[in-house]
């Protein structure tokens, strides 16, 4: 029943349970899990830091070092606005201490330490100095300038500095609750007025830039402050934000995701329920938006191992609490739900690596910690290393896009786009992929012999070629190929109903050969109306028959 209601007792799983029965009885989420999604094939894994935070060089290094042997890809790091450009409009000249430095410096080293790691960087932007407002901090530290012109020239200046070195940036955070709005009501609409100032600004700085939007806060709260605990229903402020016209200001919606009272395996669909699957109610508004084709990246996500002490007890309850074990075994339970049930999500970002000091452990947030201030490793990172470090990348059911990270080219392929000519042509190694992150890309062998090999599971396997024809050999699982002709149609490579796991190779015969993605479908499975109806049907005859044997 864990796997169905993610409670670990008895009395709350059988609880669960007839929670999860009444999903039937609501319509339930559209999330169009076989439309084409870009930058949701990436790899999955990232963390939140807090490098710039770090006094000593050698400390944001042997964190990034140890995210990286843990398996980690992404970092997910704060370019804070009021420690950039501090002491007005244009300057980045640090002279809050001696002897002065520039601004930049230090979030130089974190994306050069990146780099040197094989990871990258994903950069939230916030936080505007007092400079930016008329009242300075006394509307809060969090609440945007008073010109969003001067939050866009930040927006470009970040941007053009790291062009060509870092791909995504993220605009702000949290904008739905309170204080990350300021002191003052959260806006939807004000929000979607500074994410598209932010947007413009960044795509003229670097027209490849990705912007990840603010990320949502999980909240059943109808009340958009300002005050403690406080802010507004993020489906409801999505639906805001695109009613204000903020489709258009974003390339992938964001959301934070925790297992705050119940497992990663909660299954059960009520929108006053803030558990782990509440990122399927967010996708069912895009898709009914017209977004289907943009994906959802989860910025937080972790359970809270707050210690059971009497010294923290202001802060127990806030968000839940899990043993260390506990902890340990939910994040990788976590990251395998979002990459088998969701093909429209991209990254997760665990919750947080550490903090520079223990100077917060009277707060109950600090316990969703991976590592100690000292760098001593809990349980949770030992289990995401074993995780990642066994884990073989695989296509679930769903459209995968013909970057996906799973996908490993041998030879020479080049990424084109529809009716444009080739934007790269690439030697091709285990591992290697080169990524348009488009819709209208895909990727076209230059040579016979050119192959692509990859793990799915599921039922079918349907293949979803790029233009022009050409003929492929498939092999399954090291079987005798089997050669298809492609003519631009959808061709079903593998077929079946049930649940099945195959290694498949695709070897270009002629160099005509182009790829656009992969469906898999979702093996047979009774709605529960079928259920339902067969549990009635069984309760019915069962009680005929013993109707029967008693007046026999």
């Amino acid at each position: 029943m864990f796997d169905y209601t993610g409670e670990e007792g008895l009395p709350r799983q059988v609880k669960g349970m007839g929670q999860l029965a009444t999903n039937m009885l609501y319509p339930q989420p559209q999330t169009a899990p076989e439309a084409a999604v870009a930058h949701a094939g990436v790899n999955p894994f990232g963390i939140n830091v807090f490098l710039d935070q770090e006094v000593e060089p050698e400390k944001r290094e042997r964190s990034v070092q140890m995210i990286a042997e843990a398996g980690f890809h992404w970092l997910r790091q704060e370019f804070p606005w009021e420690d950039i450009e501090i002491h007005g409009k244009g300057d980045f000249e640090d002279r809050r201490h001696e002897p002065y430095r520039s601004a930049w410096e230090k979030y130089d080293h974190i994306v050069d330490l990146a780099e040197q790691y094989g990871l990258e960087v994903v950069p939230r932007l916030s936080n505007p100095p007092a400079w930016t407002r008329a009242l300075t901090d006394t509307v809060g530290e969090k609440a945007p300038p008073d010109d969003l012109a001067d939050w866009g020239d930040y927006v470009y200046a970040v941007v053009s500095r790291y062009k060509g070195r870092i791909h995504y940036y993220q605009l702000w955070n949290e904008p739905n609750i309170y204080p990350e709005w300021g002191e003052r009501a959260v806006d939807p609409e004000g929000y979607t007025k500074l994410l598209c100032e932010g947007y413009a600004r960044a795509k003229q700085a670097d027209p490849d830039a990705v912007i990840i939007s603010g990320a949502l806060a999980p909240t059943v709260s109808l009340n958009p402050g300002p005050g403690p605990a406080l802010g507004l229903n993020e489906f409801i402020f999505l639906q805001r934000m695109y009613d204000a016209g903020a489709g258009a200001c974003f390339d992938i919606m964001a959301v934070n995701d925790y297992m705050l009272w119940s497992g990663p395996t909660d299954h059960r669909m009520r929108p006053l329920n803030v558990n782990f699957g509440r990122p399927i109610y967010v996708r069912d508004i895009m898709v009914a938006n017209g977004d289907a084709a943009k994906p959802i990246w989860i910025s937080e996500m972790n359970s809270n191992a707050v210690p059971n002490d009497p010294s923290n007890i202001a802060g127990v309850g806030g968000y839940g609490m899990v043993t260390l074990e506990q902890q340990a075994r939910y994040a990788p339970l976590a990251y395998q739900r979002a990459i088998e049930e969701w093909p429209w999500v991209g990254v997760v970002n665990f919750w947080f690596f550490k903090r520079p000091s223990d100077a917060e452990r009277d707060q109950s947030w600090y316990y969703f910690r991976m590592v100690e201030p000292d760098f001593t490793p809990l349980p949770v990172y030992d289990a995401m290393h074993e995780y990642t470090a066994g884990l073989e990348p695989t296509l679930y059911p769903g459209y995968h896009q013909e970057d996906h990270w799973a996908l490993v080219y041998e030879g020479e392929w080049a990424n084109e786009r529809m009716g444009e000519p080739a934007l790269s042509a690439v030697e091709g190694s285990a591992g290697q992929r080169v990524s348009d992150g488009a819709l209208k890309g895909y990727r076209l062998a230059t040579e016979s012999g050119a192959t692509v090999r990859f793990t799915y599971e599921g039922a079918a396997l349907t293949l979803a070629p790029g233009p022009g024809a050409g003929e492929i050999d498939l092999s399954v699982d090291g079987g005798t190929p089997r050669r298809i002709a492609l003519n631009g149609e959808p061709v079903q490579l593998v077929g079946g109903l049930g649940r099945a796991r195959h290694a498949v190779a695709l070897t270009a015969v002629s160099d005509e050969v182009s790829f656009d993605g992969f469906i898999v479908r979702q093996p047979w499975t009774p709605s529960p109306w079928f259920v339902a109806s067969a549990a009635s049907l069984l309760i019915v005859g069962v009680g005929f028959i013993v109707r029967i044997a008693r007046r026999r």
